[in-house]
């Protein structure tokens, strides 16, 4: 795997349908399925909740079942942050960050029980942003900054498109 710095660029894949997500500083690594039923879906938000828990302008997100999640190391490493008065559905938002360098690794609401709600960015292998990963909706269009165009060729919804 070649790299710059401590970040892998194109990594190899786990296997041809799992992967693996780490932290900024390595503590905390997960695998997760890429592919098949355990892999859900992947999107964009631009709510401002994602905005806030990002410090960005949107979130790169993908879901999967949180059974087929395997937490490789660093999982008493984990620190858990829950709320709910930004989400707009009023769900409890649970967000898992690497409690060494603050690195979000995962989200679990409680209108998608039994989800894990991940970041693209903190996959190990970038080759699968482009590819497995690359979002399929953006959601809360209505809250998109005005200089940023939505995801090309991804499904643009104004709202929330996960209503759960």
């Amino acid at each position: 795997m070649s790299s710059q710095g401590n970040f892998p660029l194109g990594g190899s894949e786990v296997s041809d349908s799992r992967a693996t997500a780490t932290c900024y500083c390595g503590t905390v690594q997960l695998e997760f399925p890429t592919e098949g039923e355990d892999f859900v879906d992947s999107f964009i938000c631009n709510c401002t909740d994602c905005r806030k828990i990002t410090a960005s302008m949107f979130a790169s997100n993908f879901i999967v079942n949180d059974s087929a999640v395997k937490h490789l190391k660093g999982q008493d490493k984990l620190t858990k942050f829950s709320q709910n008065k930004t989400i707009a559905t009023g769900n409890t938002m649970s967000n898992y960050f690497c409690s060494v360098c603050g690195t979000l690794m995962y989200r679990v609401s409680t209108g998608f029980p039994g989800k894990f709600v991940m970041r693209i960015g903190t996959v190990d292998d970038f080759s699968l942003h482009a590819t497995k990963l690359k979002p399929r909706i953006e959601q809360f269009g209505r809250d998109r900054v005005d200089w940023l165009h939505g995801g090309e060729g991804v499904k643009q919804v104004e709202d929330n498109y996960y209503t759960g």
